[in-house]
């Protein structure tokens, strides 16, 4: 008997003459109500139709030229010059040396991350009035994120030095007070200061009590270009009754030695650049040039003083040059008059604290004084 006429209801595909219809299409995720018309989903959109859908244009040249343009109007080229006190100190430094006879030594132990102190003797010396030839202080001193207190002890003159400094308005103003006690009351002074600046300036005011009158004065420092800097300082001594006024100009220019070198920098803060400043003093009526330069980044540099007098013709020149090593510093320095100084400091041990050893001659051929000295640093 056939297949046929057992199941007549049930086609195989392979009987069947044509290709089955395709399934329905199903209802949307949200439903479809009954006698609505079932939309079919859009086709792939065509290869031309997906270039043409590509990411917005960049913005013009011209746009971008005009946002670089804001951005670099809003930070200038000029940079800070530094407060004026510090305009010449680099060759003040090199130039006049601390020097010393007898033995000094400072004890210093950091007792807390904000807190230490210092124990200083300064024996068998002949630099201290009265005919004394020992001393000894006691310091104190405290710092945080924003400032320090520093107070120094002198039991046998009977003095206590006191500064504080502290940053004002959030750290746009620096505020400083500066004391001078002493057992007889008459040298005391006190001295306050307020430093502000911006990106291209510094100010300071500054009001006190010293030598038995008030004390007043202001001075300004401003970066005109990228290597030169003016500014000027006037200052009332109500004492005298002596109006001080000086001008300043500095003048940075580059080593021109910046070859790339496989040596390791020598420890501490990067030196500033070489400069050649000139201050004139209108109430001493003295002029003098300083000039900087930094021979080997961090490890040689020299320095150079003239101070003369135009309506004196007097004048007085001084030489400096200071030598890092790895682990000792060599500073030397000359003077017109044919004095000679000289100070080594040398580490005692590649730790943090080590111990330090300091060497000071000074040779004065013109008076025929000489004096040597050496010290000790424990702690520092």
């Amino acid at each position: 008997m056939p297949i046929q006429s057992i199941f007549p209801l049930f086609t195989t595909r392979c009987d069947s003459a044509s290709n089955p219809p395709p399934p329905p299409l199903l209802p949307p995720p949200g439903g479809s109500k009954s006698g609505e018309a079932v939309s079919t989903p859009p086709p792939p959109p065509s290869a031309a139709e997906s270039d043409k859908a590509s990411a917005p244009p960049p913005p013009s040249p011209a746009a971008a030229d005009d946002d670089i343009a804001k951005a670099a109007a809003s930070v200038s080229s000029c940079p800070n010059p530094g407060p004026l006190e510090m305009a010449t100190w680099d060759v003040r430094r090199l130039v006049s040396l601390d020097t010393y006879d007898g033995v000094r030594v400072d004890i210093s132990k950091q007792l807390s991350p904000y807190f230490a102190c210092v124990h200083s003797f300064h024996l068998g010396t002949t630099m201290l009035p009265d005919g004394k030839n020992c001393s000894y202080g006691f310091t104190t001193q405290m710092n945080d994120e924003e400032g320090f207190m520093m107070a120094r002890v002198d039991p046998e003159r009977g003095t206590v030095d006191g500064r504080i400094h502290k940053a004002l308005l959030g750290g746009l103003a620096m505020g400083k007070l500066q004391l001078g006690l002493s057992s007889e009351g008459q040298s005391d002074q006190m001295l306050g200061e307020v430093d502000v600046g911006a990106a291209t300036w510094t100010a300071n005011f500054k009001y006190g009590s010293m030598g038995g009158g008030n004390v007043f004065g202001c001075n300004y420092f401003q970066a005109v270009s990228p290597k030169l800097a003016m500014g000027g300082e006037g200052m009332y001594i109500g004492a005298n009754g002596n109006m001080i006024s000086s001008y300043t100009a500095k003048y940075s220019f580059d080593n021109g030695n910046e070859e790339a070198t496989d040596a390791a920098p020598a420890p501490g803060p990067p030196e500033a650049p070489s400069y050649l400043a000139a201050t004139y003093n209108a109430g001493q009526g003295m002029l003098s040039f300083n000039y900087k330069r930094a021979v080997t980044a961090q490890r040689v540099n020299i320095g150079a003083s003239l101070e003369c007098s135009p309506m004196t013709l007097e004048s007085q020149v001084m030489l400096g040059a200071e030598f890092n090593l790895t682990r000792s510093k060599m500073n030397i320095c000359v003077d017109g008059s044919g004095r000679i100084q000289s100070v080594l400091e040398t580490k005692l041990g590649r730790e943090q604290g080590s111990p330090a050893l300091n060497f000071a001659a000074e040779l004065d051929h013109g008076k025929n004084v000489m004096k040597f000295g050496y010290g000790l640093n424990i702690g520092s």
